[in-house]
């Protein structure tokens, strides 16, 4: 008997009840700053350092007291695209593993919902947020970006490769479409930064090469050397603004650094890189991987187990950081097998932790900025930890299950 696989299997199995008695809508961390007095606040503190103290406080409160705030806003639970394409991932590889049919029909079921909610007002096909975004710029409700149509994508390409079947390579050919007509900053002749949504030019490292490995996996697949050769360039892109400990900042230039660098993105650009490496077998690439993963195993975890957001301070364990710890580990086995421990480690300390007796996980570990105590956080976030968790576990008896087959 294999102890851990079955306690990773009661944890999802639990994590499912919970989501099938709590339905497909859920709260965000981020849905409460769609609120036009937030956003307002947020846009005037960038210059006003009283708003910045104001700001902070109010964000403080809605930590704190996470339900009570979106109560008194009036803020509503909604189905999040992000979320249903993680769910329909994790559906997908739990069917792979039990064999259970209702795994595959919600997996479908998820599928079917972002099919019928594709944003088709711009070229090809896209997916958002259902709240309004403030980045530099207001990101309205529903605008497809990058990062929401690349998860689809991931979930469309992984029914593709399970099936077989041509419509949903088609829908990632759409997804490629709406990707390369995003805003394109060209740097150099060989270095391009793709943005974030269509509205405006960012530079933003895991955003950059989720697009580029989309555009070089699809490209490969139906041979448009257009898609592959601008994958290519976005990832010269970010290969070669990498930091010098290996890490890589959240943006790149010509914007001001944002001196962030913190666990989940930085998993992101881990499996990208590794995704692109195994795509194309540049060794440039490998060394980017290679020497980012170093950073990744000896800044981001406490005690081989416990992933901390950031590399010099513990707090808050974030319930995303969790997942993707887990994901990215998991998936960079093969190449990185001293990992793989410490993936499973994170798993057993997260359920153990952070996981409810009624099966959601809660949002992580806070420090109190008011009375500097930790404390935990048990809201439950739909897209932002049980999607999140849901895809990581079922990742992880993936590949639990695969090894088990090979002994």
């Amino acid at each position: 008997m294999n102890e851990f696989k079955d306690k990773i299997l009661n944890s999802i199995f639990k994590l499912d009840s919970w989501i099938e008695c709590n339905g497909w809508s859920g709260y965000d961390p981020y849905d409460i700053k769609s609120l036009k007095w937030i956003r307002k606040i947020i846009e005037l503190s960038n210059n006003n350092y009283a708003l910045v103290v104001i700001r902070e406080i109010i964000f403080e409160i809605f930590y704190s007291f996470p339900m009570i705030s979106r109560k008194l806003t009036k803020i509503k639970p909604q189905i999040n695209n992000k979320g249903m394409a993680l769910l329909a991932r994790g559906y997908l590889d739990l069917y792979r593993v039990t064999q259970k049919n209702d795994f595959l029909e919600k997996s479908k079921f998820c599928i079917d919902f972002l099919i019928k909610n594709a944003n088709k007002k711009y070229s090809g096909f896209g997916w958002g947020y259902p709240f309004d975004w403030q980045s530099t710029s207001l990101i309205p409700k529903n605008t497809p970006n990058g990062i929401v149509s690349t998860a689809v994508g991931d979930a469309f390409w992984s029914l593709y490769e399970f099936t077989n079947e041509q419509k949903y390579l088609s829908l990632c050919k759409e997804i490629c479409t709406f990707l390369i007509n995003l805003p394109i900053d060209y740097i150099k002749k060989d270095q391009i930064c793709f943005s974030y949504a269509p509205s405006a030019i960012n530079h933003i490292h895991n955003l950059n090469l989720f697009i580029a490995e989309f555009l070089i996996k699809v490209g490969q697949e139906v041979n448009n050397g257009e898609w592959v050769d601008l994958g290519l360039k976005a990832v010269n892109y970010t290969v070669n603004n990498q930091l010098s400990n290996g890490s890589f900042d959240y943006n790149g230039p010509p914007e001001k650094p944002y001196n962030f660098i913190d666990n989940y993105h930085t998993g992101f650009i881990l499996r990208m890189l590794h995704n692109i490496w195994k795509l194309t077998e540049n060794q440039e690439i490998y060394m980017c991987l290679e020497k980012c993963y170093k950073h990744y195993i000896d800044n981001f975890f406490e005690d081989g187990k416990i992933p901390k957001l950031h590399p010099n301070r513990k707090y808050p364990v974030d319930i995303h950081s969790c997942a993707e710890s887990i994901n990215c580990l998991t998936q960079l086995k093969q190449t990185f097998p001293e990992g793989y421990k410490i993936a499973q480690n994170i798993s057993i300390w997260t359920i153990e932790n952070l996981q409810d007796e009624t099966g959601y996980f809660y949002y992580g570990i806070r420090k109190s900025r008011f009375i500097r105590k930790s404390y935990v956080s048990k809201v439950a976030y739909l897209r932002w930890g049980q999607s999140w968790m849901l895809k990581a576990l079922s990742n992880l008896l993936v590949e639990e299950h695969e090894s088990n087959d090979l002994e």
